[in-house]
């Protein structure tokens, strides 16, 4: 009599799976330890992003401090793109553009990021 067997989910058995291949399943757990990961890292850039957006509204921002927020935007789009999170990635991207060159600062401006920022947290800390 010949033994038949069953594929089971994750037991190797289905094309493409088995040692060293990553089933749906492995990815998502995998993604989302390195979200715990790197959370206190993403949170420190948008609260570099909130504290830019009172510096940029009261016009005391420095050049060093415009190029450290542009660097963290710049960082927390590739982030969160690696997280799937487009609409994040969208937002940060804007926020890197309005300080890739020197802004004079302006209430339009100043709403905008503060909106930007405000939406970015939200979408974090909605993961």
């Amino acid at each position: 009599m010949a033994m038949t067997t069953t594929a089971q989910p994750g037991g190797g058995a289905e094309a493409g799976t088995g040692p060293g291949k990553l089933t749906g399943l492995d990815l998502s757990a995998a993604l989302d330890n390195l979200w715990v990961r790197f959370l206190p890292e993403i949170r420190a850039r948008v609260g570099m992003l909130d504290a830019a957006v009172a510096a940029y509204a009261a016009g005391a921002m420095t050049s060093e401090e415009r190029e450290a927020v542009h660097s963290a935007a710049h960082k927390l789009a590739g982030t969160l793109g690696t997280f799937n999170l487009a609409r994040g990635t969208e937002l940060a991207r804007e926020f890197e553009l309005l300080f890739a060159e020197d802004c004079v600062p302006d209430s339009v401006s100043a709403g905008r990021l503060a909106s930007l920022a405000a939406e970015l947290r939200v979408i974090v800390e909605g993961r």
